[in-house]
């Protein structure tokens, strides 16, 4: 498996477009692996990027963590970002990308074997991160040797 490397390119975006990473990441590629999420909206209503990223943080993790792959994947999600410790909200974002990226091999729509999923997973996140950082402006090369 190639070692997740978002930490690297985070730094680089507005906090709007990592609170647009960050809702991709939940809502969106979080879904397609078979978790089921829905936001309370009212909660995110007129919040700033940083405190969206941290109540929509909150809600998915509530969903999401009273589980043994939660819990596992919390754990390397929290440890891997606090080995990077980026500025600002960059340390949130790089937290919940990698906590959903370690939840996807176990997603209940996952048909390929856990390494395989894992890499497509983090091509997927790059991906993201490369077509965000470019809508705000921000050339972040990643397109991933994956």
């Amino acid at each position: 498996m190639t070692e997740p490397t978002l930490h690297k390119y985070l730094s680089h975006l507005s906090d709007e477009a990592l609170q647009e990473f960050t809702q991709w990441c939940v809502l969106e590629q979080a879904t397609a692996a078979g978790y089921e999420f829905t936001p309370n909206l009212q909660k995110l209503d007129n919040l700033s990027p940083q405190d969206f990223v941290q109540e929509l943080i909150d809600q998915f993790l509530e969903v999401t963590r009273n589980s043994i792959e939660g819990g596992l994947a919390l754990l390397l999600a929290g440890k891997q970002a606090d080995q990077h410790a980026l500025p600002g909200l960059g340390t949130l974002v790089e937290f919940i990308a990698l906590y959903v990226l370690y939840l996807i091999p176990k997603g209940k729509k996952v048909i390929v074997p856990p390494d395989e999923k894992l890499a497509e997973a983090l091509k997927e996140q790059l991906v993201k991160l490369y077509e965000i950082g470019q809508k705000y402006g921000v050339d972040v090369k990643v397109l991933p040797q994956i």
